[in-house]
């Protein structure tokens, strides 16, 4: 649930209140005695920033030589409340001309009340944008002589921002060449076998997007989506002609997103803020297009050698490539010496993280390359221990490549004054949790001596291994 705040308190560091607004009335006035006595006089304000005391939980934090305590009385949101106060603070500022203390809250308490009505009401944080609080709180709070008076800037259309409907832009805004660059970017999460087979998949994205349009223009983006892409077959009573769709899961937009368009029409429609920004975010579970497989063998010669073939296949276009990747295939802890064949990049073993390297600059797609490595293990009279070898990891990034499949149908640009616009659309797609299994869950068990192992057949029945001897790297 949100904050719900019942009383907000402004203290010196003596404990002295300053300012406070009660909002509700199931806490007495009386409840700074409580934070001032249990909290500030046993010096423990350092240790823990949430504090309960009886029924009542004390929110607080340190602001120069100001605290500043919510006290709440019921289950609150703990990290909306410490935004609420970090966004308060910078509103303050913006009206004390950049100083927040002692002095700025008891030359300014009249314009502080003020802004307590109107920034939380009834507990709850409302609108704490210093630009919309600017338009019809005009009274200037006295300023610290140690900083400059910004520049004040005109306040066209004050009602249409109060109104909260484009509160994230200003107008006036003026670009000799308007562009808008919209980046699609993709985490691919993968738990893979060593036979190929697929475990685990899912796809996060996010739609990030830089505009530098004059005025207030109104963007709509079309995507290839199902439910989108059957809305509007049905509105144009027409089958649509498009190729694979998708269905997003989890989606959150932006807040200048229109909503109520987006349920009707099921297409994004928006007022851009002026700069960069994140429209939206997205998680796919099903249809995604891996854009790597990899196939490891691990082999054991002899007591104290390990024969390591991986092979990995790019699956996206011949005309695509990856850029940096890297393929970490761990190996045991007494490993001595390795060798290396590679047909593409460069391979090394990493003794810090127990792995063997193969870095790939540039991977073109549709392409097979292999590495061939072997492992010399030292022996060792030590104990021997059971090793599970964790999985194969893959880094990379490929651009213009969407594992999801996604693809922008549209982006249209309106302006009342008609000006031309330039778009640039851009995917990559990068490696997120990429793992590939190359034991399947077998325990590798390394080191000198006898070994003493039960198997359990498919049948469920038992069988016993007695003082049999174990080569160095044995599958069981």
């Amino acid at each position: 649930m949100p904050v719900a705040a019942s009383a907000i308190y402004f203290l010196n560091l003596r404990g002295d209140v300053l300012i406070n607004r009660l909002y509700r009335d199931d806490v007495g006035g009386n409840m700074v005695d409580a934070f001032r006595t249990h909290i500030m006089q046993t010096k423990e304000l350092g240790t823990c920033p949430v504090r309960q005391i009886g029924g009542c939980s004390f929110f607080y934090m340190r602001i120069s030589n100001v605290y500043i305590v919510i006290v709440v009385s019921s289950n609150a949101n703990v990290a909306c409340a410490f935004k609420f106060v970090v966004e308060a603070v910078a509103l303050f500022k913006s009206y004390f001309g950049g100083a927040f203390d002692e002095d700025a809250i008891r030359n300014n308490f009249v314009l502080i009340y003020e802004l307590l009505d109107e920034i939380m009401d009834f507990g709850y944080p409302q609108n704490l944008s210093p630009e919309i609080l600017k338009l019809y709180i005009t009274q200037e709070g006295v300023r610290s002589p140690f900083s400059s008076k910004p520049t004040d800037r005109p306040v066209p259309n004050a009602t249409l921002q109060v109104t909260g409907a484009v509160g994230w832009r200003r107008e006036g805004l003026v670009y000799k060449k308007n562009e808008v660059f919209l980046d699609i970017v993709e985490s691919v999460n993968l738990l893979m076998s060593s036979k190929g087979s697929v475990l685990r998949c899912d796809v996060t994205g996010k739609i990030l997007m830089k505009c530098f349009l004059s005025g207030m223009p109104d963007l709509k983006l079309g995507l290839n989506d199902k439910i989108g892409l059957e809305k509007e077959s049905q509105l144009k009573s027409r089958p649509t002609k498009s190729g694979k769709t998708i269905e997003l899961d989890d989606v959150t937009f932006h807040q200048c997103v229109n909503l109520t368009r987006f349920n009707s029409e099921k297409t994004v429609s928006f007022v851009p803020p002026d700069g960069e920004f994140e429209l939206m975010k997205y998680r796919i579970t099903e249809g995604v297009n891996l854009p790597f497989r990899v196939l490891p063998t691990i082999k054991e010669l002899g007591r104290t050698r390990m024969e390591v073939n991986v092979k990995i296949k790019s699956v996206f276009g011949a005309k695509m490539f990856a850029l940096g990747v890297v393929i970490k295939i761990p190996v045991p802890k007494q490993t001595a010496k390795t060798s290396f064949q590679v047909t593409s990049g460069r391979a090394k073993y990493n003794a810090s993280i127990d792995c063997l390297v193969w870095k790939i600059r540039k991977f073109p797609g549709q392409t097979e390359p292999t590495m061939s490595a072997e492992v010399e293990l030292i022996s060792t009279m030590a104990e021997k221990k059971s090793w599970t070898r964790p999985p194969i990891q893959m880094e990379f990034q490929v651009p213009m490549f969407t594992a999801s499949g996604l693809r922008v149908r549209f982006l249209k640009v309106w302006e009342k004054s008609g000006y031309n616009t330039v778009e640039w659309v851009r995917y990559i797609t990068k490696a997120g949790s990429y793992e590939i299994s190359s034991t399947d869950g077998k325990v590798l068990m390394f080191g000198d001596g006898i070994l003493v192992q039960q198997l359990v057949s498919a049948l469920g029945s038992r069988q016993t291994l007695h003082n049999k001897a174990i080569p160095i790297c044995k599958a069981v």
